[in-house]
């Protein structure tokens, strides 16, 4: 780890009175959810296998970010990637969430469940890698499932094999990662691989879910005309399951926590995408008869 005086750190960010900052991080917190009180480790880990607990870092109520319409957006805790980028290094490991019981997630799914269904929103999971807890994501699920709440997984998809078949039964919509179109510059990015995204994708689109695609711009590392091609290519192996891709461009929302974490931030002084880039991406992507956000 890099000694304190490498840091630039700043007592007064751009984020600390940002209402994107306070969305993603702070407005829902853990209030209103019953957590296990005296189980001991082994009993944690067998009700974290069952999905009597998830460990989550916080939740938050949001419109037409992490779905349709208005959205429950919970952030489970653990993430097997490492990305360059990532938004949310607090949530890398689970035990630095708060474990929280099953019943009560529904229970606080059930309180809104008027309000998803008069604005056509529901439930995303979120994270962190929300596939590393599937047996209490999926439960969640098919409770709001037999409650007519639409829900939504917000994954990398490369914890493809911790899902079966029939937990992708509940999933309505799946907001996917495809963060590169090669293997290196996967490996480069997150320091994972890329091949399990594309059979999660292939086995969203075997089942008949839908699809919204996500693909991060970073100049310099994911921008590349091939790497864009690669992506499209992917994308078309879903086929009709896509029906739009997100191109987001860099920014530096996330550099904040990696300081106050001292974790060594690698894309430090990295710039967004300029318009043109934008551009050119998009019309890659459209060039491929994708609708492109």
């Amino acid at each position: 780890m890099m000694p304190d005086s490498q840091f630039r750190t700043t007592t007064r960010h751009m984020l600390r009175e940002s209402k994107t900052y306070a969305s993603q991080t702070l407005m829902g917190g853990l209030s209103g959810f019953e957590s296990p009180i005296g189980l001991d480790r082994r009993d944690r880990i067998a009700a974290l296998k069952s999905g009597d607990i998830g460990f989550v870092h916080s939740w938050d109520i949001n419109t037409s970010v992490d779905g349709p319409g208005t959205r429950m957006t919970v952030f489970m805790s653990g993430c097997p990637l490492r990305c360059q980028y990532c938004q949310n290094p607090d949530t890398w490991k689970m035990r630095d969430g708060k474990p929280v019981y099953l019943d009560a997630m529904i229970k606080k799914v059930d309180r809104y469940k008027d309000l998803f269904k008069a604005t056509h929103g529901g439930i995303t999971f979120s994270g962190g890698e929300s596939m590393m807890q599937p047996a209490f994501v999926s439960r969640v699920f098919h409770a709001a499932k037999e409650m007519g709440v639409h829900t939504c997984l917000d994954t990398s998809g490369f914890l493809n094999t911790n899902y079966t078949d029939e937990m992708l039964d509940d999933i309505d919509l799946c907001l996917l990662d495809v963060k590169s179109g090669d293997e290196q510059t996967y490996h480069e990015v997150t320091g994972g691989l890329l091949q399990p995204t594309i059979d999660f994708g292939q086995r969203l689109a075997k089942a008949g879910k839908k699809i919204w695609v996500r693909f991060v711009l970073v100049p310099g590392l994911t921008d590349s005309e091939e790497n864009v091609e690669n992506v499209a290519r992917i994308c078309e192996s879903f086929g009709d399951a896509v029906e739009h891709i997100d191109v987001l461009g860099f920014h530096q929302l996330g550099r904040p926590k990696w300081h106050e974490l001292r974790i060594p931030y690698p894309l430090e002084n990295q710039k967004g995408p300029n318009a043109a880039t934008r551009e050119r991406v998009a019309n890659q992507f459209k060039d491929h008869g994708f609708t492109v956000y």
